[in-house]
């Protein structure tokens, strides 16, 4: 007999986005058995258009001040052998719950999720955003998954068993999706990226929500670090291997970065051949894999290509917290000097 599913989707005033989002679920090729919006103390009518699009509406008598704490509330709530939680701003495709149930007839799966691109690629932030996500779920993704270890199930549109929750999303640290990726595979149990399921999401448009979407990510991730690694080396050294590069790529990017201006002003080499050399460092290794990318996603590769200035922005902003993450969760925090990021703020 198929598992049964039901879709929980947390929703703080997001009256605009969540008629995409439940519109999409609706129109799944295998629908599922309940949709259960936790309307979490919003002020605006995400209650009333939760309602008018048939879903089962929670309001907790106060705002429960994160994500993981909202789908907890609705747990209780659901009798499914699956629970497919998927962000208010996530639109996932028709067939999107048909393309990943089937990894579930395997016992030892407890987690899986598809692949996230960006809805929308009106801003730099967006246009920068679009091409992170193609280089990473048809590059990073489908090695980790090769190697049964990856790294994250997107928190956006992650599937789980039921049974697994059954002491709730994790609120020990600020990403749940991380956090509970880990903790299953360390526990011996499988998470699972199936890269044809298709969904699509609302990522920050302007600096200030990019910042703050990057800060709490890139905390999370050190305060997983914080947690997990030392038995990841010796329970799961797989996926230890791909949290020490990123580790190791953190620690070295400000010289990768820095690389064109000390060769030209140190060694006083002319300055368009350092930046050539470096461009073409840059593209040899970011290139094949937008190419294949933009070939999956039938997207016009030039259309691609143009928005590849636009992820430098990005980065900066990246590299900024990723370094400031690393300060304060793996030196500060062991050190009793910080308490760490505790408070969850929406990055959009």
């Amino acid at each position: 007999m198929s598992a049964t599913l039901t879709v929980i989707v947390p929703a703080h005033n997001e009256e605009r986005g969540l008629p995409a989002t439940l519109e999409s679920i609706a129109a799944q090729t295998v629908p599922p058995e309940r949709v259960i919006v936790v309307d979490d103390a919003s002020t605006d009518r995400t209650g009333e258009v939760a309602v008018g699009h048939g879903a089962v509406v929670l309001r907790p008598p106060y705002n429960l001040g994160s994500k993981a704490a909202a789908q907890n509330h609705a747990l209780p709530y659901c009798d499914t052998d699956l629970v497919l939680a998927v962000d208010a701003d996530t639109v996932l495709a028709p067939d999107y719950i048909e393309k990943i149930k089937p990894v579930f007839e395997d016992p030892d799966v407890v987690i899986a999720a598809g692949n996230v691109q960006t809805r929308f690629t009106r801003t730099v932030w967006e246009r920068g955003r679009s091409i992170e996500y193609l280089f990473g779920f048809h590059w990073h993704r489908p090695i980790q998954q090769l190697a049964a270890s990856p790294m994250v199930c997107s928190g956006c549109c992650s599937v789980f068993r039921r049974e697994t929750l059954e002491g709730g999303f994790p609120v020990r640290t600020i990403v749940e999706d991380m956090d509970l990726t880990w903790s299953q595979q360390l526990a011996g149990r499988k998470a699972v990226y199936v890269s044809d399921a298709s969904a699509w999401a609302a990522d920050p448009e302007t600096l200030p929500y990019l910042r703050k979407q990057v800060w709490r990510w890139i905390s999370g991730f050190m305060q997983n670090v914080r947690l997990h690694l030392p038995r990841l080396v010796t329970r799961k050294p797989m996926l230890a291997t791909w949290v020490i590069v990123a580790l190791v790529e953190i620690v070295l990017a400000p010289v990768w970065w820095a690389t064109p201006f000390v060769l030209t002003l140190g060694m006083h080499a002319p300055a368009w051949r350092t930046l050539g050399w470096w461009t073409g460092g840059e593209l040899l290794l970011t290139l094949p894999a937008l190419m294949y990318a933009a070939h999956r996603r039938r997207l016009a590769l030039w259309r691609v290509l143009a928005n590849v200035p636009f992820v430098y922005l990005n980065k900066a902003v990246n590299l900024y917290y990723a370094w400031k993450a690393l300060i304060v969760e793996l030196l500060m925090v062991p050190l009793g000097l910080s308490k760490g990021l505790l408070v969850y703020e929406k990055g959009r």
